[in-house]
């Protein structure tokens, strides 16, 4: 079974075949519905189906907490379409997978070789050769440089069939070694260089109560792995399905999985995605911009937001000693298969190494603790870039030393145009809260006017009432009393325009009141020249008139006061 030779390691680092009792020896056969379990209950081994599947595979998954969670699969490419399968031990020490016809559908296909081997299931689940789309701690995820073996994720088809998927997750040892997800074979995700604290594309990265992490390089091997800090804590990391790389806990509290980070943090993540020479922000609007000294390659295709043709630089560029270099801070840096590293070179020494190669277009410290050292050099083109609001990288890119000038220029006079509109906005500011401030005033004092007006307004009325007649105003209260609310029984006559009582006022001084009728039709004003005009008059025939009352109240009009 060639097609399965390369799984044989995976296999012995969890099923280690030793001389020593364990839990599987040659020629015993463990069906389906058995099970190994690991001596501290912490992983377990046996035949299971993914939900909403009938199909059958052989696989390692947590036991103690998270049960189920299955961490690596055997047969991934060719279920048992039923439950009579076998995993088997051989004298050669080769684990097989057979079917109820007794054929082999998956083998270990070992080269190793033990007297009296045994299958063990270790405790700590440690060193899988041949992942399939889980990482757990103590594992390696990288190369090894001598022997060639590539420890890498693949992702299953779906959640619910373990096949190989189409995305993988690996270490490119190319130029200066960094993390890709690819889509088949396109690059879709880019960890960036490691700088020494963590790999450039991952600013989240960092020391942490959960997990400790290392990334070794040296003349044998390159790969990243991860240790528990408290082995109460559970975390897996996972290539999913749709290509994301997600690191899960496992809370006891509430017995699921909790998503712990992502590699993938927003659309800037996505490679290339502002094509060469385009640098990411994904705060601004739009996202992409080419970078200083250079313009959008096609620019109306930028103007309906596709960038991945990137940008080309304003002016050619000519190869010279005089060419400069124009620094970004606070980036991932580019996609570095097309690099050179040198960890015992300065700043100054790679600056100086990139500017005698004409090939070279930017350079770096490869390591960013202590301030710096080490040198990693591109060449050609740059791509992936994006800006980081923390733990980004600084780099320098090549270009003429006109313009470079030309730049200064450009900055400094967007400087004081920022200074002058800065400006401009704060008197414009201070302008409208000081019209605000005028307006609320206004309101405020049209508001006690009117509440002024509101509350006086009867008054005087009644004054300037007063004023014009120049008599006495009675109060109705009086005048009701007087006549004993108009009773009948005390009414003398009645006129054109309304009926006159008798009346006694509270001194005993006789009155009588005529009281002004609605239906009468005289109005207000007529009134008023009625009462003026009889004040005026003296005559021995004409009683006295002592005064008025005006009422809007009053239910049927106004009334005057004789003598």
């Amino acid at each position: 079974m060639e097609g399965f030779a390369k799984l044989v390691l995976v296999v012995f680092s969890i099923l280690r075949i030793s001389t020593s009792v364990d839990h599987m020896t040659v020629n015993q056969i463990m069906r389906d519905g058995d099970t190994i379990t690991s001596p501290g209950g912490s992983f377990e081994l046996g035949f299971f189906s993914p939900d909403n599947s009938k199909n059958r595979y052989l696989g390692i998954w947590y036991k103690k907490v998270a049960s189920g969670t299955v961490v690596w699969v055997a047969n991934r490419q060719i279920p048992l379409t039923n439950s009579s399968g076998v995993l088997k031990l051989t004298d050669q020490g080769t684990l097989v997978i057979l079917d109820d016809n007794d054929t082999t559908i998956w083998s270990s296909n070992s080269s190793q070789s033990a007297k009296n081997p045994n299958a063990q299931l270790l405790d700590s689940g440690n060193s899988f050769d041949y992942p399939c789309d889980t990482l757990i701690p103590g594992m390696k995820f990288g190369r090894n440089r001598v022997t060639g073996l590539d420890r890498y994720l693949s992702s299953w088809k779906t959640s619910n069939d373990p096949s190989v998927g189409n995305f993988t997750y690996r270490l490119d040892p190319a130029g200066s070694p960094q993390l890709l997800v690819r889509n088949g074979s396109a690059v879709t995700f880019r960890s960036g260089p490691w700088n020494g604290l963590r790999f450039s594309g991952f600013p989240q990265l960092r020391p942490n109560s959960v997990y400790s992490y290392a990334f070794i390089f040296n003349d044998k091997e390159m790969y990243y792995t991860f240790e528990l800090v408290n082995s109460s804590v559970i975390t897996r990391l996972v290539l999913s399905p749709e290509g994301f790389v997600l690191r899960f806990t496992w809370i006891d509290r509430i017995g699921n999985w909790k998503l712990y980070s992502s590699a993938q943090t927003d659309d800037c993540d996505s490679y290339a995605l502002c094509g060469v020479y385009g640098i990411c922000k994904i705060n601004r609007s739009p996202k992409c911009e080419c970078m200083n000294g250079f313009e959008p390659k096609f620019p109306g295709n930028w103007e309906m937001a596709d960038w991945s043709d990137g940008c080309v630089r304003t002016n050619e560029m000519v190869c010279e000693k005089s060419n400069v270099f124009l620094k970004y801070s606070g980036v991932k840096l580019p996609d570095t298969r097309n690099s050179w590293v040198n960890e015992n070179m300065n700043l100054k020494e790679c600056a100086s190494m990139c500017l005698r190669n004409c090939y070279c277009t930017a350079y770096a410290n490869s390591d960013i603790r202590d301030g710096g050292s080490g040198c990693l050099l591109w060449f050609g083109e740059l791509i992936d870039i994006r800006e980081y609001t923390e733990n980004g990288q600084d780099f320098y890119i090549r270009m003429a030393e006109g313009e470079l000038d030309a730049l200064a220029t450009m900055k400094s006079g967007s400087k004081e145009a920022k200074r002058k509109r800065v400006i401009v906005s704060i008197v414009l500011i201070v302008g409208m809260i000081l019209l605000s401030l005028a307006l609320i005033l206004y309101v405020r004092r049209k508001k006690r006017v009117k509440r002024k007006v509101g509350q006086t307004g009867e008054g005087a009325e009644a004054n300037e009432r007063e004023e014009d007649l120049e008599l006495p105003l009675f109060d109705l209260d009086a005048i009701l009393k007087a006549t004993n609310n108009f009773s009948s029984e005390i009414k003398l006559g009645e006129g054109g325009f309304g009926p006159v009582y008798k009346g006694m006022l509270q001194d005993e001084k006789e009155i009588a009141v005529k009281r002004l009728s609605k239906e009468s039709k005289q109005g207000l004003d007529e009134f008023k020249n009625e009462v003026i005009h009889i004040s005026k008059l003296q005559h021995r025939n004409l009683v006295k008139l002592l005064g008025c009352c005006i009422h809007a109240e009053e239910t049927d009009a106004d009334l005057r006061i004789h003598a």
